[in-house]
């Protein structure tokens, strides 16, 4: 049963990655219409741009955090994954416990929610300065996560 929702994990991040690193084609080839636009087009063009590059940052995280979910359940409930020269090899992917990988898994989703965030903050319109003060207690609160998850490694 743990086998096949790892394998299911890992063909749905191969899958993400595939995908993600389409829409990433398709994005460098939009670079010429920047290039050959106006002002006004560009703006608009560098705005959607910068949104859809988050917007890949955004898929690529989400399938780390599948890679890693499949990885750590593999590691934890089937057998211990042998790493190749393992004294200059990442620890990223070292699962020791459930909470272990609840935690790394926790971390990958707060980055997500960064990207997010930021990624809505491109396109909002302030209409009063209340807004504003909305955003800037979001960016607060943003900051204290970020705070605190690496603060737990320590």
């Amino acid at each position: 049963m743990v086998l096949s929702a790892v394998i299911a994990s890992l063909l749905l991040s191969l899958l993400l990655f595939v995908v993600t690193a389409i829409d990433v084609a398709s994005l460098i080839s939009h670079v010429g219409e920047y290039v050959s636009g106006t002002g006004a087009e560009r703006k608009i063009l560098k705005t959607t741009m910068v949104a859809h590059t988050v917007g890949a940052i955004d898929g690529f995280l989400l399938a780390t955090i599948l890679l890693i979910f499949s990885l750590g359940l593999y590691e934890l409930f089937i057998s211990e994954i042998d790493m190749k020269d393992s004294n200059h090899s990442s620890k990223v992917l070292v699962i020791n416990s459930l909470d272990d990988l609840k935690s790394k898994l926790a971390k990958v989703i707060l980055m997500i929610l960064v990207v997010t965030f930021f990624e809505v903050s491109l396109t909002m319109d302030f209409v009063s300065p209340l807004d504003l003060v909305y955003f800037s207690f979001g960016i607060f609160l943003v900051s204290l996560a970020l705070y605190f998850s690496a603060k737990s490694k320590h």
